[in-house]
């Protein structure tokens, strides 16, 4: 179930949404530019650690912004093209809205804390995991969750795959939300008996999610109401 495009026009240049695109973008491909040595170096450094931040502990390489300023920098990282171009085309599809209605600056902070939470969540599941953590998938988890709140009548354009069928559908934003979420509890259930083999980090899928959602209800919803086309 990949979105392609949601059909809920925004009102502003999502000017924070694609700034993080490109950083996201830029800082991936010198990743790939990094001979395979120097880039695991690289990720360690700025990769969430569980055991770094659940003990408070800096294990080598030393991570230059300490274990909780990698809370931020690890959201910058992914760890290939699917891990990346994935991870864009979800914030492409779901954050310009999200953005124009919670506004620039309370977007950012939104987004950032939405990955922060995501991360923390993470390593309190795996409190003893070396294994990096990386990528925009919590913060983006955050973005999903305010956009069910905010705009769950929204129609998002969808393709889908069921075996060797494929098709392209149009289904509502609570809907389709609701059955990525389903998607990321169940994953979760059967991996925690696996976290130290690594893989998806769906716990912070869930604290990302569940994160905005909490977020866009306390402090976001009311007020203007967004364009929906239903």
């Amino acid at each position: 179930m990949i979105p392609i495009k949601d059909l809920n026009p925004s009102r502003s240049t999502p000017v924070v949404t694609i700034l993080i695109i490109v950083a996201c973008t830029l800082i991936f491909t010198y990743e790939a530019l990094l001979p395979p040595s120097y880039r695991e170096i690289f990720i360690r450094m700025f990769a969430v650690i569980p055991y770094e931040v659940m003990s408070g502990t800096d294990v080598p390489p030393p991570d230059p912004l300490t274990p909780y300023g990698n809370l931020v920098s690890y959201q910058y990282l992914h760890g290939g093209l699917l891990h990346i171009f994935g991870n864009m085309l979800f914030l492409w599809v779901f954050g310009d809205n999200v953005e124009d209605r919670l506004g620039k600056v309370k977007y950012f902070l939104f987004y950032t804390f939405c990955g922060i939470v995501a991360a923390l969540i993470q390593s309190v599941v795996s409190p003893n995991s070396t294994i990096p953590l990386i990528g925009a998938s919590g913060a983006i988890s955050g973005v999903l969750g305010a956009y069910a709140v905010l705009f769950p009548r929204a129609q998002i354009v969808t393709l889908i795959f069921i075996f060797f069928f494929v098709d392209v559908i149009v289904l509502p934003a609570l809907l389709w939300i609701g059955i990525w979420f389903l998607i990321q509890f169940i994953s979760a259930l059967i991996s925690i008996n696996h976290l130290s083999m690594g893989g998806v980090a769906w716990f912070a899928h869930i604290g990302g999610f569940l994160t905005g959602v909490l977020l866009t209800r306390l402090f976001f919803v009311g007020g203007r109401e967004g364009k929906l086309l239903t």
